[in-house]
């Protein structure tokens, strides 16, 4: 299930515009993602650390965030160091860890530390509705975002109805093993969900055109301009130029 964890709050960051806050997410996680210099990596994670002590961030929240990329970090940490083609670094008999091996994924753990965490402060502070309402102001295409919040929608009705179903098998003493019944079953059990879905899906698209849907999805909330607003604006941005200059004069 998905949780809105971090979208409730009174900080100064969720006060502030959604779709300028989206746009600044946008600009600045591609200016640290295409950023090699490791000082200006450094700057982005203080700043990006700053962004979310200004969101009020629950800590524990975002450490688990944070630890989901963890995760993945460890498997680029003991596969490319060993395996990357440069000057060795260490050795212990047949074994070499190269320098830009290392020098790489110290730049690749930076780079998912700091836009892992000023995504989640200026992103992730805002319920997916007016995220999507958000990129409906910055001309993203209203397809795309139907889907998105669609697929939000149901993914809870999804999962509602394949526990259901999973329970019902298990009243008929279904018990998952290394087996062909326990993979038939699996497979009967996913597209026996997946055409309940569809006649929900129909069902659920008459009752949004009897209702007057229009392809659009309307929103009642208020984004009025606040102090923040600019602030928030030349903080980024100015933080995004440094950045980009230090990687260019590196």
């Amino acid at each position: 299930m998905i949780e809105e964890t971090f979208a409730e709050g009174k900080s100064a960051i969720h006060r502030s515009n959604p779709p300028l806050r989206t746009a600044l997410a946008v600009i600045y996680s591609f200016t640290v993602a295409l950023t090699n210099d490791t000082g200006a990596l450094i700057l982005a994670l203080f700043f990006s650390m700053g962004l979310a002590l200004l969101a009020r961030l629950p800590i524990k929240a975002l450490l688990k965030r944070l630890g989901a990329a963890a995760g993945f970090l460890l498997f680029v940490w003991l596969v490319v160091p060993w395996t990357y083609e440069s000057d060795v670094l260490w050795s212990f008999g047949p074994v070499a860890v190269s320098a830009e091996g290392v020098n790489l994924c110290w730049r690749v753990t930076l780079k998912t530390f700091a836009i892992l965490t000023a995504f989640t402060a200026l992103a992730a502070t805002m319920h997916l509705a007016t995220l999507g309402h958000a990129l409906h102001s910055l001309g993203v295409p209203s397809k795309l975002i139907q889907l998105l919040l669609l697929t939000y929608r149901y993914l809870f009705i999804i999962e509602t109805e394949y526990q259901r179903l999973y329970r019902a098998a298990k009243i008929r003493n279904f018990r998952p093993s290394s087996n062909i019944h326990t993979y038939k079953t699996f497979a009967y059990l996913l597209a026996m969900m997946f055409v309940r879905a569809s006649e929900r899906a129909k069902r659920v698209y008459q009752a949004m055109k009897c209702r007057g849907f229009d392809g659009r999805f309307h929103t009642i909330g208020n984004y009025s301009s606040t102090v923040w607003n600019p602030i928030l604006c030349i903080g980024v941005l100015l933080v995004s130029a440094v950045i980009a200059g230090l990687e260019f004069t590196s």
